[in-house]
């Protein structure tokens, strides 16, 4: 297959949130602001981009016997990075990622590209794959991100640079938001139609 289908495949065809439906702890948990998107979204595309090319660089040394655990020590170092750059520069995004910064570890979206493609291809399309899945993953998390706050608190957060506070008020909405969408019960309602919506796309290409 072409360098282009490995990059765009994770975008559209194979998005790891909407159609192979990986990572869905994280996205469910992180999506009440889009800041926190953002956040979860570009450190699971560093992490994906650097242990899918240490992976494949590594493909024929690691035996098959401890084929997950190493792995999960090349991700685990990876994701320690991620957090130290956070707390260091983005204590606000680190404190609201919480707990779902140091599970990326066991990311299901991180552990199957290793397992299903890095390990069986070369450095060059396992980069490529990361990049794909990382922005497909990113994207897919804003989007429910963006409508869940929207919706359910009339705001955008992003970060605060200089004399902007972040966060953007949507008149109207912001006095009467459906706090329901910022639930645990309105993650799920969102992510169920979109997943709805990206099944009935899938299809009608499909015809």
């Amino acid at each position: 297959m072409s360098h282009s289908y490995e990059l765009k495949k994770g975008i559209f065809k194979e998005n790891p949130v909407f159609i192979i439906m990986l990572g869905m702890c994280p996205t469910l948990g992180v999506s009440t602001q889009v800041s926190n998107a953002l956040g979860m979204g570009a450190s699971v595309l560093f992490v994906l981009f650097f242990s899918n090319i240490c992976i494949s660089l590594l493909r024929n040394v690691i035996p098959d016997t401890i084929r997950i655990p190493s792995y999960i020590v090349v991700i685990a170092s990876f994701v320690t990075i991620v957090e130290m750059v956070l707390h260091a520069f983005v204590p606000a995004v680190y404190s609201a990622l919480g707990v779902y910064l140091p599970l990326i570890v066991v990311n299901c979206i991180i552990l199957g590209r290793a397992e299903a493609f890095a390990n069986k291809h070369s450095v060059l399309d396992s980069a490529l794959d990361a990049i794909g899945m990382g922005i497909g993953f990113t994207l897919s998390l804003t989007l429910i991100a963006t409508i869940r706050e929207v919706l359910g608190a009339g705001t955008i957060t992003l970060f605060p640079v200089g004399g902007f506070s972040g966060v953007i008020e949507i008149p109207g909405l912001s006095q009467s938001p459906v706090r329901v969408l910022t639930l645990a019960a309105g993650a799920l309602l969102v992510m169920g139609y979109l997943k709805a919506f990206f099944q009935w796309k899938s299809s009608r290409e499909a015809a």
